[in-house]
């Protein structure tokens, strides 16, 4: 098991307690975790990118000069690729992306990059994220409690409650918020704080120590 400790939201430490080692204490696989972030970022194009062709582009219907005799180059069409306004040779065309990953290299990729983020002592967890009210000044205060001077991500159960911080941290530009379900490689990796809520962590280690699941994503 990994231990980490355990903070409130004023940033004093509560307790210790235990992660699940075969998702927060593995060896890092940096071709995984590499492989599954170039996977998302395809995904997240558009992939729409369209030019004609020759047989697409609009007129040249008939030889614009005869054959032979006229002391020029022959052409069969105006609209050639060689022409103005002509078709494009061997342009881009829609396509996906994304590509395809195993899940378990997705699993893998996973458990290495939140493994990562304890070995680099990037990883928080505190008991929960509940606020009174939403406010953002609230929020930044609880940043400043946490030390966390850039990029966070906190990572919430969906049983929890966490509107109100959600509300609160939406016009922050350096801060983000996941539930569980959602967490993945690029946010993670992205992130420079990794934080979870203390039910959030159980609920994670339980979830991508599962390694039957069927709906595992990286």
């Amino acid at each position: 098991m990994v231990k980490v400790q355990v903070y409130d939201l004023s940033g004093k430490p509560l307790e210790e307690m235990e992660l699940e080692a075969a998702v927060f204490g593995v060896e890092p696989h940096q071709q995984a975790m590499f492989d599954a972030l170039m996977r998302q970022r395809g995904a997240s194009r558009q992939g729409t990118h369209d030019t004609k062709i020759r047989s697409e582009v609009r007129g040249g219907g008939r030889k614009p000069w005869r054959q032979k005799g006229t002391g020029r180059a022959r052409h069969g069409s105006i609209r050639s690729p060689q022409w103005r306004g002509g078709g494009v040779v061997f342009g881009p065309t829609p396509r996906a992306y994304g590509g395809k990953l195993n899940r378990k290299v997705r699993r893998l990729a996973m458990v290495s990059a939140l493994s990562q983020k304890h070995l680099d002592e990037a990883l928080m967890v505190v008991e929960n994220v509940k606020m009174e009210q939403a406010r953002t000044k609230d929020f930044i205060a609880i940043r400043e409690n946490l030390k966390l001077d850039h990029k966070a991500l906190f990572v919430v159960s969906g049983n929890e409650e966490f509107e109100n911080a959600f509300l609160s941290l939406r016009n922050l530009n350096n801060t983000m918020m996941l539930s569980v379900e959602g967490l993945n490689v690029y946010d993670i990796m992205n992130a420079d704080h990794l934080v979870f809520t203390k039910e959030a962590a159980l609920e994670a280690g339980a979830y991508w120590n599962n390694t039957k699941s069927e709906e595992l994503e990286a």
